[in-house]
């Protein structure tokens, strides 16, 4: 294959990979989380709450949540009740070329979300960087599209899937969402702009970079177990 016939064939490969992720039910997720956003941002409002990046960032990380859920939880199934997860196999190195290539544009198109998102929070609320903001939030999800990526392999079933990762995010709502806890660089919930008062500058900022660093690394963990997940061709067709 020349050059030229690839430049060709990548938009054609993306458009229909992008058909494949976000076809279906992702528009009510990404209504849900434009929904919820502003609902957040109303309440927050109404409440007279102190506005400041610390309360931009903790309004987008539920609607984060909602934009990553869809893609990556009913992914595999998708593919499987389109019956083509046999045409993926015959494709050497099918953990990488096909859901490798997903997964990138996935955290792509949640990205720009996030700075729309947080551009609209600039204009209603407080001034923020947009994408600041949205670099800042992709790191708990990679966290959780990618442990929701790895379940996926393992049970094969969107509805699965969806109640291992709603227990388990009930779970790191619960042991998270405590001031002790949240401090800490092994919170997935820990907000890099809400900096305790009685702890030096240093100090936490030491924490934010063992907590991407936490993030980032785990991320990778689950992103490869799944990868290797699909390589176990008799387990899918």
């Amino acid at each position: 294959m020349t050059f030229s016939q690839i430049i060709k064939l990548v938009p054609r490969m993306v458009k229909y990979n992008l058909k494949v992720i976000f076809a279906g039910k992702f528009i009510w997720f990404l209504l849900a989380a434009l929904g919820f956003f502003g609902f957040f941002m109303f309440q927050a409002a109404w409440n007279r709450v102190e506005i400041n990046e610390a309360l931009i960032y903790d309004l987008l990380v539920f609607p984060s949540v909602l934009l990553i859920f869809y893609p990556t939880v009913f992914g595999i199934q998708n593919d499987e009740d389109s019956r083509i997860l046999e045409i993926l196999f015959g494709i050497p190195d099918y953990r990488y070329k096909v859901w490798g290539v997903r997964l990138l544009m996935i955290y792509a198109a949640v990205f720009f979300i996030l700075a729309a998102f947080a551009f609209f929070a600039t204009i209603l609320m407080y001034p923020v960087n947009p994408f600041g903001m949205a670099a800042q939030l992709m790191l708990p999800v990679l966290f959780y599209g990618n442990l929701t990526f790895m379940f996926s392999t393992i049970t094969r079933s969107g509805n699965g899937t969806a109640v291992i990762m709603i227990i388990i995010s009930i779970l790191l709502l619960i042991f998270s969402d405590t001031d002790s806890m949240r401090r800490t660089f092994w919170s997935i919930m820990l907000n890099p702009y809400e900096a305790p008062r009685n702890i030096l500058p240093v100090i936490w900022e030491n924490t934010i970079i063992k907590s991407r660093l936490f993030l980032f690394a785990g991320s990778m963990v689950w992103m490869m177990a799944g990868l290797l997940n699909l390589q176990k061709r008799e387990k899918f067709v």
